[in-house]
């Protein structure tokens, strides 16, 4: 009977902590859905105001499902919506985005992955100490910097260009991609280095042949970095250019000051997420190996 009754007991006692497991699962599982409802909803808006027409709109409202369907609105944005006296939509800036942020992320990404290289595997006096102040740019705000840049792109004649932002954004990212590259490399065995050395490769070989086969991970995490960061920056863009020479980051906040229409928010949707698509499709393609890729980092 004892032992029936301990039985008895602990079946209870199970019940009770499958239900609270359960309750409590509940519980985060709700408040997450509530959270994401509330990150989706502003998303969803735009995307369906995007493809309903202005004169629903203002009708039906801005929060209300759409009851026409056309793309008009998208053409307009992209091709001839007018934009502080410039009538060609967003895909000049979206050009501009373009051509400053993929040579921009090559560049850095790759000095990154060099500096990494010798700041972890061919230490030298004082390598230490230079690391560290290459730290410093990893919490120093941009904000700091904009008088000596503005200094420096006039002195190379680079003002209000996109070759400038590249120069800005290459030598802003350096911190990032050298302290990523950094900590990954360390990881390498030094007796591989050393081995390479002992058979005659010299320093270039090394990083060709040994380093760089290594690093796709970190690589992919530095490029998802700086893709996504050098994209969605607004402060350089609006401070050193201006004009037809702005990304569109710079180009969708013109896009509700003056001289546009402020209640076009059919186009303003549109060229919204026109600006958003490409780091969205890089997150969507490389989010998983991102993710690794930090992972990996971190077990490393």
């Amino acid at each position: 009977m004892a032992d029936l009754a301990l039985t008895d007991t602990h079946d209870r006692d199970a019940v009770s902590a499958s239900r609270r497991q359960l309750i409590t699962r509940i519980a985060i599982y709700g408040i997450l859905s509530l959270f994401a409802l509330v990150y989706i909803v502003p998303l969803t808006v735009v995307v369906m105001n995007s493809f309903r027409d202005q004169p629903e709109i203002a009708r039906n409202g801005l929060i209300a499902f759409p009851q026409s369907f056309g793309i008009d609105a998208w053409w307009s944005a992209w091709d001839s919506y007018c934009i502080g006296g410039n009538c060609e939509g967003m895909k000049r800036y979206f050009f501009n985005s373009l051509w400053m942020t993929v040579p921009a992320t090559i560049i850095s990404t790759m000095l990154g992955a060099l500096n990494g290289y010798v700041l972890s595997k061919w230490r030298f006096k004082g390598s230490e100490i230079l690391f560290t102040c290459m730290l410093l740019g990893v919490f120093m705000p941009g904000q700091i910097s904009l008088m000596p840049w503005a200094f420096i792109l006039g002195k190379l004649g680079l003002s209000n260009s996109v070759v400038g932002l590249v120069l800005v954004h290459c030598v802003q990212g350096l911190s990032f991609t050298t302290l990523f590259c950094r900590n990954y490399y360390i990881s390498v065995p030094d007796d591989l280095i050393k081995a390479a050395r002992i058979d005659g490769a010299g320093f270039w070989r090394i990083f060709r042949k040994i380093i760089l086969p290594l690093s796709p991970p970190i690589l992919i995490v530095t490029v998802i970095w700086q893709f996504t960061g050098i994209w969605n920056e607004y402060l350089f863009g609006v401070v050193f250019t201006s004009g037809t020479q702005q990304p569109i980051t710079a180009a969708l906040v013109a896009l509700t000051a003056g001289g546009t229409t402020a209640s076009a928010y059919d186009v303003m949707s549109a060229a919204v997420l026109i600006g958003a698509l490409p780091p969205l499709l890089v997150y969507f393609v490389g989010g998983k190996y991102f993710v690794r890729g930090l992972t990996q980092g971190a077990i490393k």
